[in-house]
Protein backbone atom coordinates (compact mmCIF):
# COMPACT_ATOMS: atom_id res chain seq x y z
CA UNK A 1 0.00 0.00 0.00
CA UNK A 2 1.27 3.41 -0.99
CA UNK A 3 1.12 6.56 1.10
CA UNK A 4 0.35 9.95 -0.40
CA UNK A 5 0.78 13.32 1.25
CA UNK A 6 -2.10 15.63 0.36
CA UNK A 7 -3.35 19.07 1.38
CA UNK A 8 -6.94 19.67 2.47
CA UNK A 9 -7.93 23.16 3.59
CA UNK A 10 -4.24 24.03 3.90
CA UNK A 11 -3.42 21.13 6.22
CA UNK A 12 -1.21 18.17 5.26
CA UNK A 13 -2.46 14.59 5.58
CA UNK A 14 -0.59 11.35 4.93
CA UNK A 15 -3.12 8.93 3.44
CA UNK A 16 -2.85 5.23 2.69
CA UNK A 17 -3.71 4.36 -0.88
CA UNK A 18 -4.09 0.96 -2.56
CA UNK A 19 -1.86 0.34 -5.56
CA UNK A 20 -3.43 1.82 -8.66
CA UNK A 21 -5.82 4.02 -6.65
CA UNK A 22 -3.76 7.20 -6.69
CA UNK A 23 -5.85 9.02 -9.29
CA UNK A 24 -9.14 8.20 -7.54
CA UNK A 25 -7.75 9.27 -4.16
CA UNK A 26 -6.38 12.53 -5.56
CA UNK A 27 -9.75 13.22 -7.23
CA UNK A 28 -11.51 12.62 -3.91
CA UNK A 29 -9.06 14.90 -2.09
CA UNK A 30 -9.67 17.62 -4.69
CA UNK A 31 -13.46 17.33 -4.26
CA UNK A 32 -13.23 17.49 -0.45
CA UNK A 33 -10.75 20.37 -0.52
CA UNK A 34 -12.88 22.33 -2.99
CA UNK A 35 -16.05 21.76 -0.95
CA UNK A 36 -14.37 22.74 2.33
CA UNK A 37 -12.69 25.83 0.84
CA UNK A 38 -16.00 27.00 -0.62
CA UNK A 39 -17.67 26.76 2.79
CA UNK A 40 -14.75 28.47 4.54
CA UNK A 41 -14.62 31.22 1.92
CA UNK A 42 -18.36 31.80 2.41
CA UNK A 43 -17.24 33.45 5.62
CA UNK A 44 -19.94 32.33 8.04
CA UNK A 45 -18.26 29.23 9.47
CA UNK A 46 -14.69 29.14 10.74
CA UNK A 47 -14.41 25.90 12.76
CA UNK A 48 -12.68 23.14 10.76
CA UNK A 49 -14.88 20.38 12.19
CA UNK A 50 -18.08 22.18 11.19
CA UNK A 51 -16.68 22.93 7.74
CA UNK A 52 -15.80 19.23 7.35
CA UNK A 53 -19.28 18.09 8.41
CA UNK A 54 -21.01 20.50 6.03
CA UNK A 55 -18.71 19.50 3.17
CA UNK A 56 -19.42 15.83 3.87
CA UNK A 57 -23.17 16.48 3.91
CA UNK A 58 -23.03 18.42 0.65
CA UNK A 59 -20.97 15.71 -1.07
CA UNK A 60 -23.22 12.92 0.26
CA UNK A 61 -26.30 14.82 -0.91
CA UNK A 62 -24.78 15.21 -4.38
CA UNK A 63 -23.89 11.51 -4.47
CA UNK A 64 -27.39 10.48 -3.45
CA UNK A 65 -28.76 12.45 -6.41
CA UNK A 66 -26.39 10.62 -8.76
CA UNK A 67 -27.37 7.21 -7.37
CA UNK A 68 -31.08 7.71 -8.01
CA UNK A 69 -32.41 5.75 -10.96
CA UNK A 70 -33.03 7.75 -14.12
CA UNK A 71 -36.65 6.62 -14.27
CA UNK A 72 -38.43 8.16 -11.32
CA UNK A 73 -42.10 7.89 -10.54
CA UNK A 74 -44.18 10.76 -11.86
CA UNK A 75 -44.41 13.66 -9.41
CA UNK A 76 -47.66 14.21 -7.58
CA UNK A 77 -47.76 17.83 -8.65
CA UNK A 78 -46.87 19.35 -12.00
CA UNK A 79 -43.22 20.34 -12.43
CA UNK A 80 -42.30 23.99 -11.99
CA UNK A 81 -42.69 26.15 -15.08
CA UNK A 82 -39.00 27.10 -15.08
CA UNK A 83 -36.32 24.66 -16.17
CA UNK A 84 -34.88 22.59 -13.33
CA UNK A 85 -31.49 24.24 -13.54
CA UNK A 86 -33.10 27.60 -12.76
CA UNK A 87 -35.49 26.33 -10.08
CA UNK A 88 -35.02 27.63 -6.57
CA UNK A 89 -34.32 25.15 -3.71
CA UNK A 90 -37.81 25.90 -2.38
CA UNK A 91 -39.36 24.30 -5.48
CA UNK A 92 -38.42 20.78 -4.33
CA UNK A 93 -40.28 19.79 -1.13
CA UNK A 94 -37.76 17.05 -0.24
CA UNK A 95 -34.83 19.42 -0.67
CA UNK A 96 -36.62 22.16 1.26
CA UNK A 97 -37.27 19.76 4.12
CA UNK A 98 -33.63 18.61 4.19
CA UNK A 99 -32.35 22.19 4.11
CA UNK A 100 -34.73 23.15 6.91
CA UNK A 101 -33.43 20.27 9.07
CA UNK A 102 -29.84 21.25 8.33
CA UNK A 103 -30.59 24.90 9.15
CA UNK A 104 -32.03 23.85 12.50
CA UNK A 105 -28.95 21.73 13.23
CA UNK A 106 -26.60 24.57 12.26
CA UNK A 107 -28.30 27.02 14.59
CA UNK A 108 -26.32 30.28 14.84
CA UNK A 109 -23.63 29.14 12.38
CA UNK A 110 -25.77 30.22 9.47
CA UNK A 111 -27.73 28.64 6.72
CA UNK A 112 -26.39 25.94 4.40
CA UNK A 113 -27.82 27.68 1.31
Amino acid sequence: MKQLEVQILGQSYLLGCPDGGEVRLLDAVKMVDTAMCAIRDGGKIKARDRIAVLAALNLAFDLSDRDRPASRPAPLSPPPSTPRAEAAPGDDPALSSLLEQLDLALGDDGRLI
